[in-house]
């Protein structure tokens, strides 16, 4: 299992529908709307990096008001 966190800026206003827009989609564990240089960070979880890349392309950032995204996998050391 992959995790990671995907940090999302969006159109002025758009953040909070963003977030709950996203936390439809399956893989999402959490989409909490933020301040800061981001407007939403999403934590997900898929079965391979590649099933990950597939989610954010095809899913996440397809999601109405996006502008960027920066997705930072989780690792273990």
């Amino acid at each position: 299992m992959v995790q990671a966190y995907i940090l999302i800026q969006t159109e002025v206003g758009k953040a909070s529908t963003v977030a709950e827009t996203i936390s439809q989609i399956p893989g999402v564990i959490q989409a909490e709307d933020v301040t800061g240089p981001y407007d939403v960070i999403v934590r997900a979880q898929a079965d391979t990096v590649d099933d990950l890349g597939r989610m954010v392309v095809a899913r996440v950032q397809q999601v109405d008001g996006i502008t960027r995204t920066l997705t930072c996998p989780v690792v273990h050391l």
